[in-house]
């Protein structure tokens, strides 16, 4: 029978590494690979063992309002937590993947407590880890420590967004967080990009407007 998120086991992954000997398993997700403006938001979380928050799920699938709440009540049960951004230049400059992993790394490195086990979302992994990598592919929905990484990733990114957009108000990124929505190609149109916007991620538009 396929499982559901409300008959899964959100501590399936971590109780394995558990029972191999593993003691702080940290959680890791990203936000932000997709859109053509502003930096990717990595976190990682190591939660108490056993630890389930009630409400936390894969950050999409939860309203806004749902995330802010669940943000500040993960930052209190984590035993610690690290949230970590790589900018726009960076981006441009190595790709959105390795631009992912080094927030990643960031992230992980940046933990009070040092992680001896990460569970990654998705099928791939940083290689500059030098703990044991597990990844899941749609972690965010399968593990508490993921989900929990996701939101802190998701809500983290979304604020320093609306940070931007009262920098650069012409973009309304309040609307649309810099993803390639209607509204934005139309200020871009309107606008033309700004020094905060992924050039690597403009190609089509650009060749569209030479």
């Amino acid at each position: 029978m396929k499982k559901t998120n409300e008959n899964i086991d959100w501590l399936e992954f971590e109780k394995i590494a558990e029972f191999n000997g593993f003691e702080y398993i940290c959680g890791v997700d990203e936000a932000g690979r997709g859109p053509l403006a502003g930096p990717v938001f990595a976190a990682a979380v190591i939660l108490p063992k056993g630890c389930i928050i009630e409400g936390v799920n894969d950050s999409k699938k939860l309203s806004e309002k749902k995330r802010d709440e669940l943000f500040d009540k993960i930052k209190q049960e984590a035993l610690c937590y690290s949230i970590a951004s790589v900018d726009e230049k960076v981006i441009d400059e190595i790709n959105i993947l390795n631009a992912t992993f080094l927030a990643m790394e960031k992230a992980v490195k940046g933990l009070e407590i040092k992680a001896d086990y990460a569970l990654i979302d998705g099928n791939r992994a940083p290689k500059n880890l030098d703990i044991s990598v597990e990844t899941v592919v749609k972690g965010d929905a399968r593990s508490a420590s993921i989900a929990a990484a996701s939101i802190l990733a998701k809500v983290s990114r979304d604020r320093y967004m609306l940070e931007l957009a009262e920098k650069y108000p012409q973009y309304c990124f309040e609307k649309h967080k810099g993803y390639g929505t209607k509204l934005h190609y139309e200020m871009l149109d309107e606008y033309g990009p700004s020094d905060i916007h992924r050039q690597s991620f403009l190609k089509s538009w650009y060749a569209k407007n030479e």
